[in-house]
């Protein structure tokens, strides 16, 4: 009796998918979603400490002090060389307008509210961020990869009412210093714009500058930058205290730093705006 023919191996089962593979497209934007509001809630824990710890001793006047001069001379002449040519811009193009019109007596009040609203606020805040606030999160992220803050608590010392507080109160008291300085700035260019090289009166040009602009435009500055220093300081302290992965994460901390003071306080500049100017009439 013969022995029955060899049967085909039975078709292997196809592989399963590997665990870590890609995920859906829902299921990646959903967690990234999650992740973009857990950081979000550790901003919040992280400005309330910061908060909680700056109004209560102990005070650290040097460290906020020296903290607030570097920062004040390192941003003192970018702001300088940045508002001065943009006031000139802003002369030389109203110029030009106001001349279809035959009114070129109130290019002063055109440049006096638009360097003292809008301009030196806004380009003074960019500079601070981009130097004060990289040089801050810079700080305290080589210190944490350093292992620096983690030595300063070993030692019952507060790392964040040490190393933080005094950095971020000295960008909200550095930013509307310096925008008095911008605003000064800008208003030098439009009257070398309008007056040296276009030749118009410098004592027309004088008694307009404040034709339009009123007291507000001031104070509306000089609380725009305080919110906007604050807002770099918070954002280039959280980045750099909580800095990781060496001298690579020191670089993300810097980039985001200036990254998302710009988009934030640029958001926040709408806001203080329409608050402030919306229902001021010249």
């Amino acid at each position: 009796m013969s022995a029955p023919p060899p049967t085909a191996p039975a078709p292997a089962a196809p592989p399963l998918p590997p665990a870590d593979g890609p995920a859906p497209f829902g299921a990646a934007a959903m967690r990234s979603l999650a992740d973009s509001l857990a950081a979000l809630g550790r901003f919040g824990v992280f400005v309330g400490q910061v908060a909680v710890r700056a109004a209560r001793p102990p005070f650290f006047w040097g460290p906020l002090l020296a903290h607030t001069w570097v920062t004040s001379v390192r941003c003192l002449l970018p702001v300088v060389a940045v508002t001065t040519p943009f006031g000139m811009v802003i002369a030389l193009e109203g110029l030009e307008i106001f001349g279809l019109f035959g009114a070129q007596r109130m290019l002063s009040s055109l440049v006096s509210v638009a360097v003292l609203r809008e301009l030196s606020p806004v380009l003074a805040s960019v500079l601070i961020a981009a130097q004060g606030g990289s040089s801050c999160a810079a700080e305290l992220g080589a210190m944490r990869i350093k292992e620096e803050i983690d030595a300063t608590e070993v030692m019952a010392v507060d790392g964040i009412q040490l190393h933080v507080v005094p950095r971020v109160l000295a960008l909200t008291i550095a930013c509307p210093m310096l925008n008095v300085v911008g605003s000064f700035s800008g208003l030098a260019g439009g009257w070398f714009t309008a007056v040296v090289l276009k030749g118009e009166k410098s004592g027309i040009f004088m008694e307009n500058l404040w034709a339009l602009a009123t007291p507000m435009d001031v104070w509306g500055g000089a609380i725009k930058t305080t919110v906007f220093g604050a807002v770099i300081g918070l954002i280039a302290a959280y980045h750099g205290y909580y800095a990781s992965g060496g001298a690579a994460g020191v670089g993300r901390a810097v980039n985001d730093t200036v990254v998302h003071s710009v988009l934030v306080f640029i958001t926040f500049n709408y806001l203080l705006t329409s608050a402030l100017f919306a229902g001021a009439t010249p």
